[in-house]
């Protein structure tokens, strides 16, 4: 799986969650994060990257 797909696939999952009282989500595509603002007014920051040691790259 490509970094990119992985990323695409995670905005989808986080995006289509209504748990998580999500109100806003945005990508950094130059750094490969995804920030994320909840409805209490915390800002998290997923960073996005393959593993070192992956058997496919």
């Amino acid at each position: 799986m490509e970094l990119n797909y992985f990323k695409d696939k995670l905005f989808d999952l986080l995006n289509d969650s209504e748990d998580l009282e999500i109100v806003d989500l945005n990508v950094d595509e130059k750094n490969n994060r995804l920030i994320v603002k909840t409805e209490d007014g915390n800002t998290f920051e997923i960073l996005c990257r393959k593993a070192s040691g992956n058997r496919n790259g």
